[in-house]
């Protein structure tokens, strides 16, 4: 059965985010609000909760999985980063972006890009997700709610719930985020590239 909590998109109640916190430890899979769309979430090595989103969304081996980060800091043990590269992180952190960037040893090969061994990472700017990783102390694997047929992200906690109801193990109800996905920026070369146009402005990497 699907639990479901209603937290505050602006004053997260600790008491909800630790229990959302507790589902995350046991290997849960939840839905959780970020800056741009509503996502799934699980921890890195819950691969019971990651193979759960793969068929839920029904994507390949090659896609793209994203650490949700509390900060720079935090970016730096999971993916390589450039100087030039981290001027630009440092500029559009937080925010409705994903990174993709060479992973380190810390990221399950599983979790990487087969072929480029790459992974995507985000430090969302909304105070449900930052409230999560804060108590967590440890990045988020995340991906977008996007299901099989739809065009764009689900985005009413309502149709979340009946759509979604017994497949993950917690809904996080906090209104309506959105359903404009991130910008995807490949950082991997020796300049940017812009992969997704999304909900944040791209100019600055051209």
């Amino acid at each position: 059965m699907t639990e479901r909590l209603s937290i505050h998109p602006v004053n997260p109640q600790p008491r909800l985010i630790a229990r959302a916190v507790a589902v995350l430890c046991e290997g849960g899979l939840i839905v959780y609000p970020t800056d741009s769309c509503y996502a799934f979430g699980c921890q890195m090595g819950a691969k019971d909760a990651v193979d759960r989103i793969t068929q839920i969304r029904r994507t390949d081996r090659h896609h793209n999985f994203t650490l949700v980060c509390r900060d720079l800091s935090e970016i730096a043990t999971y993916a390589r980063v450039e100087n030039w590269a981290y001027r630009l992180l440092r500029a559009h952190t937080p925010g409705p972006y994903t990174f993709i960037l060479p992973a380190t040893r810390e990221v399950p090969r599983r979790l990487q890009n087969p072929k480029r061994r790459t992974i995507g990472i985000r430090v969302p700017d909304h105070p449900v997700p930052q409230a999560l990783l804060q108590a967590l102390g440890e990045p988020v694997m995340s991906s977008t709610l996007l299901l099989p047929g739809d065009d764009v992200p689900v985005n009413e906690p309502d149709d979340i719930a009946k759509r979604l109801g017994g497949r993950v193990d917690l809904v996080i109800d906090s209104g309506n985020c959105g359903v404009e996905p991130t910008s995807v920026i490949d950082l991997t070369g020796r300049f940017p590239l812009v992969l997704r146009e999304g909900r944040g402005a791209t100019a600055s990497f051209a």
